[in-house]
């Protein structure tokens, strides 16, 4: 291979990458947006980032907040409060993965509520959290 035909090479191999994780990303926009669109038909206001991320440090009574096991990056690996179980990334930005199943933000919604505030998030709470998320 000649020095020119190695580069477009690597070039076209960046941009399969590229196209790839365009593609992951996406498939999180479109699954956020879609479940965004069904909390706010049960919510009382409009999403606001703001509302997610303060949702999402604000400690409760029982002082736990999401930061307690996500960790204070979303960028970074996180640890279960109690069990020390590693908890990947949330930002999708660096998780691709994140929000690309509807089944597991149901799952992990339902989880970590009733955990960290004792009950269900309502539609609001987790409508404000997703988008939050969405953007990270």
């Amino acid at each position: 291979m000649t020095g020119q035909s190695s580069v477009k090479f690597l070039l076209r191999g960046l941009i399969l990458i590229a196209l790839l994780i365009t593609a992951v990303v996406m498939q999180a926009t479109e699954v956020s947006d879609a479940m965004l669109e069904e909390f706010a038909s049960e919510a009382a206001e409009r999403f606001t980032v703001q509302a997610g991320l303060a949702t999402w440090i604000t400690p409760q009574p029982n002082g736990r907040s999401c930061e307690s096991c996500h960790g204070e990056s979303l960028f970074a690996t996180g640890s279960h409060y109690k069990t020390g179980e590693l908890i990947e990334p949330m930002a999708p930005s660096v998780n691709p993965e994140r929000l690309t199943e509807r089944r597991k933000i149901n799952k992990w919604f339902l989880r970590n509520c009733k955990w960290t505030y004792g009950r269900e998030c309502t539609a609001q709470e987790k409508g404000d959290i997703l988008l939050w998320l969405s953007q990270q």
